[in-house]
């Protein structure tokens, strides 16, 4: 298995992206939204007792940065597609992300995790329900998660979550190498 496992934090602007990913390698919750273009961080972390560098990259989630995101899908490892429950737009530009992303990467079988962020702020402004999001998760055979950089639901989870399938998708590639590679013959010795 690889070292670092470089995990791109996807979605549309203002959906909590920096949030999520602050909130992890600090453990602390900006209150402003600063736009971002694209930031990077190290942590190391431990999921099921095994220990993982994990190199997270913030990206822009504003319209006039998505020639940036096809560079993005084909380095990732893995990602963290993340919409706002408050924002119906956010959600469905997902759509539109996950096909770049088959298309990028040639192949379906991508380490995703997704997310629907801001659960914090309640049923009167949430526009995506929660079943909403299980349901384009099954769609695609992703892990989904509703998550609160605020207030700590699920901010944590959602990136073991993703190192978790990094390690399956990896898990799977060597093995598929394995079984293609020619069974060698067993050596036999002729003694004269």
């Amino acid at each position: 298995m690889s070292g670092n496992m470089l995990i791109y934090v996807l979605g549309g602007g203002g959906v909590g992206k920096s949030a999520l990913t602050l909130r992890l390698v600090t453990d602390n919750f900006a209150e402003h939204y600063d736009p971002t273009i694209e930031d990077s961080y190290r942590k190391q972390i431990k999921v099921d007792g095994i220990p993982a560098t994990v190199d997270i990259v913030d990206t822009a989630g504003q319209e006039e940065f998505n020639a940036m995101r096809d560079s993005w899908i084909r380095n990732g490892k893995g990602f963290l597609l993340v919409y706002s429950i408050t924002n119906r737009g956010s959600f469905e530009e997902l759509e539109t992300i996950m096909d770049e992303m088959t298309r990028a990467r040639d192949d379906d079988n991508i380490p995703i995790v997704l997310a629907g962020n801001k659960c914090d702020l309640g049923e009167t402004e949430r526009e995506v329900t929660a079943e909403e999001g299980k349901a384009l998760a099954e769609q695609w055979s992703v892990p989904f998660f509703e998550t609160s950089a605020k207030t700590k639901i699920n901010d944590h989870e959602v990136f073991y979550e993703i190192v978790r399938e990094i390690r399956k998708f990896e898990e799977e590639k060597l093995k598929e190498k394995e079984e293609e590679m020619p069974k060698k013959k067993p050596f036999k010795c002729n003694i004269l």
